[in-house]
């Protein structure tokens, strides 16, 4: 699966322990970023990370874009929602997207790892159930 790591900058720390936890299942999948996030995780765990620009330079609009096009499978993105941020409505857009293109997503710790555990299972293989070839 494709799953796609994004963090605020407040989250950034958490969202690296998260991946150094749960890199076993992490490195079965293949990765995407916005920039700093992901230069952060794979310096931390090794994971092979393809890097988009950081949220603020486009990285949401670049991982929007993917999501559009049906090239990633699950999002983790760790929000600080005591912050105000200038990428909230690009981050917006983000989320919507899931929603129309079914894409699970997690903007918390604990339903990220509700969704890992799932992922390790296998239980998140249900692309083939709502959008057959």
């Amino acid at each position: 699966m494709n799953v796609a790591i994004i963090a605020h900058d407040a989250k950034k720390e958490l969202m690296v322990q998260f991946c150094i936890a749960y890199c076993g299942v992490l490195s079965r999948h293949k990765l995407f970023s916005t920039g700093t996030t992901g230069k952060l995780v794979s310096e931390a765990t090794g994971l092979e990370i393809v890097k988009f620009l950081s949220g603020r330079q486009g990285g949401f609009q670049q991982i929007a874009s993917r999501i559009s096009c049906d090239e990633i499978d699950l999002v983790l993105l760790f929000r600080d929602p005591m912050t105000n941020k200038t990428s909230e409505p690009d981050e917006q857009v983000l989320l919507n997207l899931c929603d129309v293109h079914n894409i699970p997503v997690a903007t918390n710790i604990a339903t990220a790892e509700v969704l890992i555990h799932g992922l390790e299972r296998g239980d998140l293989d249900w692309r083939d159930i709502v959008r057959p070839n």
